[in-house]
């Protein structure tokens, strides 16, 4: 039986070389192209069982103009993308466009063995293997909170308020928790706020310690940013089927848990000022 054949496409060449090595010591076909137009080249004159191409090269399309040519010239290839972090739009496009899986740099070869004996069983990757990004969020607060405490630290207007790790993250698990209750039961955009009794304590809180109405803005802003760091690092396991209305929707919980964290935040304040 013939080798699978493979195209690899990477327009860094030391990158390019050592996963070529890698495969090629799996016992795979292996064919390395720099760029598009060398990778066009060798889709419309040799037959591939599997195309693995970066997003980027450097141009933001070219990933996705290999993918629609490989899709038309190869329908039956397995076709596997890989970037060092692709953000939520560029996956979906790239699931939009009939690519089986998109994975992150460094790449697994052992993950790409497995897809590709899958695609020779006629197997699909099982879609158990998908998690919603509720799911996600669910099973990573911590980690999501960790990230967020990472950022925080790295910004000198939030460190100049000594506070212990507890005292900046009593609410961070119940506010994460009320964006994942959002995307399990309400599914509608710019909706009347959902009350966050979380939201609400969280801006009473940072009153009393003393932060200003900017900083829990700001504060607010890295935690939506470590939320999208959640979802991309696994865009593995990712149900895209949904993924930009999700996105959509977090981003619109975070905006109302914001508005209700400021409203009780300037409460307390009008308060301690008349006293």
């Amino acid at each position: 039986m013939a080798p699978t054949k493979i195209l690899l496409v990477d327009d860094v060449p030391q990158v390019r070389e050592t996963m070529q090595q890698l495969l090629e010591h799996e016992n795979f076909d292996v064919v390395a192209a720099a760029g598009v137009p060398g990778a066009l080249s060798q889709i419309v004159t040799q037959n591939f069982d599997v195309l693995i191409t970066d997003l980027h090269m450097p141009d933001a399309g070219d990933g996705f103009a290999l993918v629609t040519a490989m899709r038309h010239i190869h329908p039956a290839a397995l076709i596997i993308v890989v970037s060092g972090f692709p953000d939520m739009q560029e996956a979906a496009t790239a699931i939009l466009l009939q690519a089986d899986e998109v994975l992150m740099k460094p790449l697994n070869v052992k993950k790409v063995t497995e897809l590709i004996q899958q695609k020779q069983r006629g197997k699909a990757q099982p879609m158990a293997d998908k998690e919603s990004v509720a799911s996600i969020l669910e099973r990573e607060v911590r980690q999501t909170i960790d990230r967020w405490l990472a950022r925080v630290r790295l910004t000198k207007e939030l460190t100049d308020l000594t506070l212990s790790d507890e005292e900046r993250t009593e609410y961070l698990p119940q506010i994460i928790r009320d964006i994942v209750a959002r995307l399990r039961k309400v599914r509608v955009i710019e909706v009347i706020a959902v009350p966050s009794a979380a939201a609400v304590a969280h801006g009473e809180l940072r009153c009393r310690q003393g932060y200003s109405a900017p900083m829990v803005v700001h504060e607010s802003r890295i935690l939506q940013v470590c939320i999208f760091e959640t979802i991309q690092k696994n865009l593995a396991s990712l149900d895209f089927s949904v993924v930009l209305p999700d996105v959509m929707l977090i981003a619109d919980e975070v905006d109302s848990q914001l508005t209700q964290c400021i409203g009780s935040f300037l409460k307390g304040a009008g308060a301690m000022s008349v006293a």
